[in-house]
């Protein structure tokens, strides 16, 4: 079980602060922003964005920032999750691929998520609903108004930031010199992905302790349906086959995935978290997107599976993209293949060869 107990799904990447210990420990700050307003119309009277950075902001000629990299997490994870070792092992040291000396690196706890403004801050369910849209926006003015940053090295994304990547580059197709998405589609969630995602945000309001969202104790039982459902669509089914070999393994693994994960949750963050995904789709303006990108999905991916065939009808439509799907294996981690840099790290590093100004 070896393989399983590291296991991160980019859609609850909620438990990586102990991996993140053995990591340089980034600088943080939190930026404000005065009467946010959403694109539904109603506003956030201060939007909070909590985030990370390693290494220094470097200046050209024109003095404008020119090392910065944005890397965007998964939903209910926050910018920690790239500290672990799988990901800032791989990438962030001496000579890597992301050097820390070479690179501006700046992970942001997204809009709803963990030190950023978020439900569980007080307002809960009168918080207002926000999208992937707002999301993108809260992350440029952090960049732009907080960071002083114009334009970025590189945009690296794992499946909500990797959806988060289409929406940035159709909007603003000259922020990024190189783009990296990793485990998403650009097309609207429909068919068995926004199923599952209903399926989970029912179990929490169908609870009876949901109590319209104002719970004097969180609603275990529909979040402990919501874990069950995240921990299928993350899961690596080669993986899973080999090292949960008998009956009573899957129980064991189970019951200590539900011990370790529901402590981490409030049933409003999370959500908001998965509900943010309702106006996503960028399959329309894909020709707008100009930066040279390398996207990545996985053979494994339950919650992207490549039988749909939607990779090979949008590819030809993205200026200088290249994709690769990583082939199913034992050693696969399904979903989670995005936070493994070890699968695509030479994918990266040919990105930025070719991507280089």
């Amino acid at each position: 079980m070896k393989r399983l107990l590291p296991f991160v799904c980019g859609l609850a990447a909620l438990m990586l602060s102990s991996a993140a210990a053995a990591q340089p420990a980034p600088a943080e700050g939190d930026f404000a922003v005065a009467g946010f307003r959403l694109t539904s119309g109603q506003a956030l009277p201060e939007l909070r964005m909590h985030y990370r950075t390693l290494g220094q902001p470097r200046r050209g000629a024109d003095g404008q920032i020119e090392n910065a990299v944005l890397l965007l997490h998964g939903t209910g994870g926050t910018g920690a999750q790239f500290l672990s070792p799988q990901f800032a092992g791989e990438l962030f040291g001496p000579g890597q691929p992301l050097d820390t000396a070479r690179y501006f690196i700046i992970m942001p706890d997204n809009l709803g998520h963990g030190g950023s403004s978020k439900p569980s801050d007080g307002a809960r369910a009168r918080f207002p609903e926000y999208g992937y849209a707002d999301m993108v926006e809260a992350q440029r003015r952090l960049l732009v108004d907080g960071l002083g940053v114009n334009r970025v090295r590189l945009m690296m994304g794992t499946s909500m930031g990797c959806m988060h990547i289409f929406v940035w580059a159709e909007a603003h197709p000259d922020f990024a010199e190189a783009l990296m998405p990793m485990a998403c589609q650009p097309t609207a969630i429909v068919g068995r992905n926004r199923l599952w995602r209903t399926m989970l945000k029912d179990a929490i309001r169908s609870d009876p302790a949901w109590g319209g969202g104002d719970y004097a104790a969180q609603p275990v039982e529909g979040l402990r349906t919501a874990v069950d459902l995240l921990l299928l669509a993350g899961s690596a089914p080669m993986a899973m086959q080999q090292d949960l070999a008998t009956p009573a393994s899957v129980d064991a693994w189970l019951a200590g995935q539900q011990a370790r994960r529901l402590p981490a949750l409030d049933a409003n963050d999370l959500w908001y978290q998965v509900n943010a995904s309702f106006d996503y789709d960028p399959s329309a303006g894909l020709e707008r997107i100009t930066a040279p990108m390398t996207w990545i999905n996985s053979a494994d991916d339950f919650i992207n599976p490549p039988e749909l065939g939607l990779a090979e009808q949008f590819v030809p439509r993205i200026a200088g993209v290249r994709y690769r799907l990583v082939p199913n294996s034992t050693g696969g981690k399904g979903h989670g293949t995005h936070t493994w840099a070890a699968f695509w790290k030479q994918d990266l590093i040919d990105l930025l060869a070719r991507s280089a100004p």
